[in-house]
């Protein structure tokens, strides 16, 4: 193994996986001087985030937003005709998205002289790997060290698997091949949901089916409950405490039985099937046995704080070490591992990742959760603040959120952000900044923010913990 301080600029580092991750470590790593190959299927970088995930999905987010809010005008006294959608066309914006995104990122690597390969990789030992190249070719290359970022894949499950193009996982439901007139979405998690957002807006009848009590499982309930709300409006059905047995094709579709107390239906049939129950990390590499790393019994491969494997020349980053497998989160591993290899002394040891769900309303959090101070018997102070006394929230007609803070009674430090409600992805961000500036209630409370925004809801928070919040009346105690 070489010493961790040796001058970058002489190393030769490979990437496998050119999505966040992967590409945010080769860039930074060429930053730093060294010789960087990033190896991958695709023909640019992007991965399954570009390709087939957050950015293909958001693209068709926003449409199905405006379509909602078209519906919606007639509150307002403003009345749209039912829209007219061509699907050949909104297919081809949301690929024009993608591969302008893409493309991007392709020039962005030659810029950096980065050895872009499109192919993929084995391991012979732990500094050489053997590339086979999409054109057909193949290579055996030493480096001096290896970031794995591989990724993960649509979780399956066996007895839900069938060999047709009525069932979908979340890459063939991006596809958008056709509306179908009624899709059952297993899986009430945040791709799910997405999804089934999707197809909803663009005239499907949607079911969803969620094995526990409640949709969006990680969450709070009180983020959850306004996104249910909506969500059963716009939504044929919502079956929580509720598994499917099986599914068969027939002639028409496809016919579903389901299992649990509370079923009405013990069976239906479906035109689609949208499986989304969760994704799998992509261990299994080619001759990942001939070197010392270890695979945990989930299949993420075990790393330390700076990304290093067990096999010292090798480093692995984003969905494939381990949860929450999140776009950003695999990014800010990226650059930590670059800067690792270059010998510079840093860690990943984030105090906040923040989460967001896509669906309207969004709901996003960060830090401590009010369900995992429940679990560790940590004791805080929860405080909300409803949208319904937000002036903004108003004018947008949007009342249905809520922004929390969870904070510690004694120090009064800022310990975890949730906030239901339109935009809640991009407002999310001052929580997280809070949380690792080490806030306090009363820095948020003192922060001027502008007015009338949804923004100002995070101060209302802060105001509402200290009980001076002028925009709702709480009598005191006596």
């Amino acid at each position: 193994m070489h010493d961790s301080m040796t001058e970058p600029t002489n190393l030769r580092i490979a990437v496998i996986g050119a999505g966040p991750g992967g590409y945010a470590a080769a860039f930074l790593a060429a930053d730093l001087g060294m010789t960087v190959t990033l190896v991958d299927p695709e023909i640019n970088p992007g991965g399954v985030c570009l390709y087939r995930g957050c950015i293909p999905s958001k693209a068709l987010l926003h449409v199905a937003k405006l379509i909602d809010e078209s519906r919606h005008a007639k509150n307002w006294g403003i009345d749209y005709a039912d829209p007219n959608i061509d699907l050949p066309r909104l297919r081809s914006w949301k690929e024009g998205v993608v591969k302008k995104l893409t493309a991007g990122l392709g020039v962005l690597s030659k810029q950096r002289k980065v050895e872009y390969i499109q192919g993929r990789a084995a391991f012979e030992n732990s500094n050489t790997l053997r590339v086979s190249r999409a054109s057909g070719s193949e290579d055996s290359l030493t480096f001096d060290r290896i970031v794995i970022a591989t990724g993960s894949r649509p979780a399956i499950i066996p007895s839900l698997k069938l060999e047709t193009s009525r069932m979908m996982d979340s890459t063939s439901a991006l596809d958008l091949s056709e509306v179908p007139g009624t899709l059952l979405v297993i899986g009430g998690g945040y791709i799910g949901l997405e999804l089934g957002t999707v197809y909803a807006a663009l005239g499907s009848k949607v079911s969803v089916v969620e094995m526990l009590s409640g949709l969006l499982p990680g969450a709070d309930r009180d983020l959850v409950l306004p996104l249910h709300k909506r969500m059963e409006k716009i939504f044929d059905s919502i079956l929580l405490n509720i598994t499917v047995g099986t599914v068969k094709e027939e002639p028409n579709g496809i016919r579903v039985t389901f299992d649990g107390p509370e079923v009405k239906e013990r069976e239906k049939v479906f035109d689609k099937v949208l499986v989304s129950v969760g994704r799998k990390p992509n261990s299994e590499i080619p001759g990942l046995e001939k070197t010392q790393i270890k695979v945990g019994q989930r299949g993420f491969i075990q790393v330390n704080k700076q990304l290093q494997t067990d096999d010292p020349a090798i480093y692995a980053i984003g969905d494939v070490v381990g949860e929450p497998m999140l776009a950003h989160k695999a990014m800010h591993e990226g650059r930590t591992a670059a800067e690792a290899i270059a010998g510079h002394k840093v860690a990943f040891e984030p105090n906040a990742i923040p989460a967001v769900v896509f669906t309207d309303p969004e709901v996003a959090w960060c830090g401590l959760t009010e369900t995992e101070a429940q679990k560790q018997n940590r004791e805080v102070k929860i405080t909300r603040f409803p949208w319904a006394a937000s002036g903004r929230a108003m004018t947008i007609d949007r009342t249905e959120g809520m922004t929390k803070l969870i904070i510690d009674p004694q120090t009064e430090r800022v310990l975890g952000v949730g906030i239901v409600g339109a935009g809640a992805g991009e407002l999310i961000a001052e929580g997280v900044l809070a949380i690792e500036m080490g806030a306090l209630a009363k820095d948020i409370a003192l922060t001027i923010h502008p007015h009338p925004t949804l923004s100002e809801t995070l101060m209302n928070s802060a105001e509402v913990f200290f009980g001076t919040s002028t925009d709702i009346y709480r009598p005191k105690r006596p």
